[in-house]
């Protein structure tokens, strides 16, 4: 119990919160955008995933982390071109369509790893934490905030931006236009099937980063490593209600819970490891089920538009 409640506990497990939610910060604003343009994507696992295996074999291949990363988010913008055309021109089921790419992704990525890396790893590079001039020596502050890998800051970085994009700009005007009346959008003369097309692409480019981070923050790949953290990212959009900022906090919360557990199992707490491990979704399930009120989706959010 000492070793919880030290200041030494306490920062550390606050310094992982941000390390750990950056993945779900990145693929909770990729859902933003794609569902703020009408088109859930339940594909947000499978695309992490697939972006991972290619950012794993491109920086064990190259030996560079960087165009490794670009490999990564490449494949996720390009999964999200296929989940376009599902959903968009061939007006699958939305649903249907994102569990059809998870199921592709967890047996391709398995499949492909296993017959590609005959020994049964990949080691890119890692991503080192970048200290900041000054800032990384404030106490307390320095270490949670100023000593976390690029990615870390680039995923917070894009949270306010994605703000301003999709809430000061004529182009999110559209993209919102196109989420709540896509019929009245056309009619004004908006471009409602390259709207979704440009939104699920720039949503799985968004995935792609976060399953390429997964791989530069570990430095290898295994099977299924992204462990439900894209249907987590995606609670983390329903959590924030359809919002940036809001989905941010549902994706630090969920990162908070995860922090505590791997700490208290680096403590050896007294309690079995499953349980630890069950915490962070334990609790997200209880934040979805009473905490965050009613959720109203946009009007149009998973419905296929038929142009007349």
């Amino acid at each position: 119990m000492n070793a919880i409640l030290n200041g030494t506990f306490v920062i550390s497990v606050l310094a992982s919160t941000l390390a750990l939610a950056t993945p779900l910060i990145l693929g909770a604003l990729g859902g933003v955008v794609s569902e703020r343009a009408g088109v859930v994507n339940i594909a947000l696992e499978g695309i992490m995933l697939v972006a991972a295996f290619v950012c794993a074999a491109v920086g064990t291949v190259t030996g560079n982390l960087w165009p490794a990363l670009l490999a990564g988010i490449a494949a996720g913008a390009v999964a999200g071109l296929f989940l376009a055309l599902l959903a968009v021109t061939l007006r699958v089921d939305q649903v249907v369509a994102g569990f059809v790419i998870n199921i592709a992704a967890a047996g391709g990525t398995s499949f492909v790893f296993r017959s590609t890396f005959a020994n049964g790893s990949a080691s890119p590079p890692t991503l080192a934490p970048t200290n900041i001039p000054l800032l990384s020596s404030i106490p307390v502050l320095g270490p949670i905030f100023f000593r976390q890998s690029l990615l870390v800051y680039v995923a917070v970085a894009l949270v306010p931006l994605v703000h301003v994009y999709l809430f000061r700009t004529r182009a999110g005007l559209r993209s919102r236009a196109v989420s709540e009346n896509p019929r009245a959008a056309d009619v004004a003369g908006i471009n409602v099937y390259l709207v979704r097309y440009a939104a699920v692409i720039a949503s799985g480019a968004f995935a792609g980063l976060a399953g390429a981070y997964l791989v530069a923050d570990v430095g290898s790949f295994s099977e299924g490593m992204t462990s439900g953290r894209g249907f987590i990212a995606l609670a983390a959009v329903i959590f924030g209600k359809w919002r940036p900022f809001q989905a941010t906090l549902g994706a630090l919360l969920f990162g908070f819970f995860d922090a505590l557990q791997s700490q208290l199992q680096i403590a050896s707490i007294k309690a079995p490891v499953p349980v630890l491990l069950m915490i962070p979704y334990l609790a997200t399930i209880v934040v979805l089920a009473g905490f965050i009120g009613r959720a109203i989706p946009p009007a149009a959010d998973g419905i296929p538009y038929v142009k007349e």
